[in-house]
């Protein structure tokens, strides 16, 4: 059922399309409102006609009539011709109906609404004029143009990705981009290797360091050189050239041996050992302990399952679009529910894992226009071949995720929410994310799909210790690459000291200073004004860890 479905389970979609049908059937007030709209928009839409006809032949008269719905989709001067301009404002009323039908209707709950308009707006796109042939005047024109050879190059590149999805070959222009030579090229040596990750100790590149060095922990469900791409837009490389000691963690991509791993392991043979490490590395010297998205989580786990302990390594916590409390994660709670999880553990207890395709194609679907349709009009209409850059490259470089790990993970974090309730527990006891005392840094991203900002800002209400936070322009992942020099960067950043009063996220967005550029440059500050002088850089291993290869290791070329 799940490989006919695409691992998405009908049974959840069945019970909120009734959910909704049947309320919806029971309310004759929604419907009522529902055809008043559909009679107002077709209003509007003969009234656009009329005045467009009418407005003669002069083209900046007939543009300057507003259309009764507006989409960046449709920006283009060619959509704004007859009879396309006729089509693209059908289709977006159209849209806008569907999107009052689907919410709204009294007594559906609210994942069920959530879904059932999530569902609309798919099936919807299909028949989008932008993503036909017939219906698209870019593409027209481009055809006429070109005499059609976009179409000839279009089937091409539709051939190529067929023929590399079946070979299982990664994405056209990837070659470009090898691990080790190309990305993740920063130098180090592996210090620890484990069945769960291999640790990178990075060589110094300045006379003296830091004296408290930096962990990274990254997610397992990426690849860990999302840190370390090109030199030019490398945070780890920043790092080092700005004197810190980094040492970061490269996870295992997991096969089905590993399928028994759980949060435990990842946990204890992952960021303790990790840990460890670095302390024996750089003896009585506290770690600044940085988390990237689900690293952030289990950093946040570890860091208050440490102060309930009386483990004071850590100087600082930093989490890069990590979430601590999962009861608003954003539009991934679509694929999260009990027959949804129900269905992908029954497919992970045969494969012993969760596919990276899975994974991919669940955030394909909520970013449809711009990860799946615009690339297919681009590539197989306009014959275009978008040019691949490295980040592009390491999103191509999925992983895979262990059966039990997945299973916990969603059920204890997002569905359960237990880290942010105090019962999720680390050695047999709960931690509580309010006995964290250390300083943090916490970095949102603005248009985050898979870690939205406000959910990421939530920790300020379950712990008092001081925080800084940081909302950058990007997305999850280009919000976070995102060094210094670029023009079209801006973050917003203020520090609630200890104790201080909570502040919600929108109150917060409007009294935040705004500033122009990366939010490196002032992380670096944070962590400068809460570290020891400079000293001579550590050496590269220790007793225990002595150095095993070059960086990047050998866990990161697994496919």
């Amino acid at each position: 059922m799940a490989r006919g479905t695409l691992s998405l389970s009908p049974v959840a979609m069945l019970q909120a399309a009734s959910d909704w049908a049947m309320h919806l059937a029971s309310s004759p007030g929604k419907r009522i409102e529902l055809a008043n709209l559909a009679v107002r928009q077709a209003q509007e839409l003969a009234l656009y006609a009329i005045e467009r006809m009418s407005a003669g032949p002069d083209r900046q008269v007939r543009l300057a009539v507003p259309p009764p719905a507006q989409d960046r989709r449709f920006a283009a001067p060619e959509w704004q011709n007859w009879p396309f301009n006729y089509m693209h404002q059908a289709f977006l009323l159209t849209q806008q109906w569907w999107d009052a039908a689907t919410h709204g209707v009294t007594g559906v709950e609210k994942h069920h609404e959530n879904m059932v308009a999530f569902a609309a707006r798919q099936l919807l796109d299909v028949f989008s004029p932008g993503n036909q042939l017939v219906t698209n005047p870019v593409v027209l024109q481009r055809t006429l143009q070109q005499g059609g050879a976009n179409l000839v190059r279009g089937a091409f590149n539709a051939v190529d990705d067929l023929q590399r999805m079946v070979a299982d070959d990664p994405p056209a222009g990837t070659e470009n981009f090898v691990v080790g030579r190309d990305v993740g090229v920063t130098p180090g040596k592996v210090v620890l290797h484990n069945d769960v990750m291999e640790l990178i100790q990075y060589s110094p590149t300045t006379a003296a360091a830091h004296a408290e060095p930096i962990l990274i922990v990254p997610a397992w469900i990426m690849k860990y050189y999302i840190l370390d791409l090109s030199p030019h837009n490398s945070l780890i490389r920043y790092l080092v050239d700005h004197g810190h000691t980094v040492f970061c963690i490269s996870w295992k991509n997991p096969g089905y041996e590993d399928r028994h791993l759980g949060m435990d392991d990842y946990l204890q043979l992952g960021f303790h050992a990790a840990l460890d490490a670095v302390s024996a590395i750089v003896p009585r010297r506290k770690v600044h302990a940085t988390g990237y998205c689900l690293g952030g989580t289990l950093l946040a786990i570890a860091a208050a399952a440490m102060a309930r302990d009386g483990d004071e390594r850590l100087a600082s916590m930093t989490l890069l679009a990590a979430q601590t409390d999962f009861s608003e994660p954003g539009e991934l709670a679509l694929f999260i529910d009990e027959s949804q999880l129900s269905l992908l553990e029954a497919q992970m207890a045969q494969t012993g894992y969760l596919k990276a395709g899975q994974m991919a194609g669940a955030f394909q679907m909520l970013r449809s226009y711009d990860l799946l349709w615009s690339r297919m009009v681009n590539e197989y209409l306009l014959g275009d071949r978008t040019p691949m850059n490295d980040l592009m490259a390491w999103n191509a470089d999925a992983t895979r995720m262990p059966a039990k790990m997945h299973s916990q993970y969603l059920r204890r974090l997002f569905l359960d929410n237990d880290l942010s309730g105090g019962r999720y527990p680390v050695g047999g006891k709960p931690v509580s994310l309010s006995d964290i005392t250390l300083p943090i840094f916490m970095v949102g991203t603005l248009t985050d799909h898979v870690a939205p900002w406000r959910s990421v800002h939530k920790l300020h209400h379950l712990t008092t210790t001081e925080i800084t936070f940081a909302l950058t322009s990007g997305g999850h992942n280009a919000g976070i690459v995102n060094p210094p020099g670029n023009p079209r960067r801006r973050y917003q950043i203020r520090t609630r000291p200890a104790g201080g009063n909570y502040e919600a996220p929108d109150d917060w967005l409007v009294s935040a200073p705004s500033v122009e550029g990366s939010w490196w440059p002032a992380w670096l500050e944070w962590i400068k004004a809460r570290s020891g002088k400079p000293v001579a850089p550590p050496p590269m291993g220790a007793r225990g860890y002595k150095p095993l290869a070059d960086a990047p290791g050998q866990y990161v070329l697994e496919k």
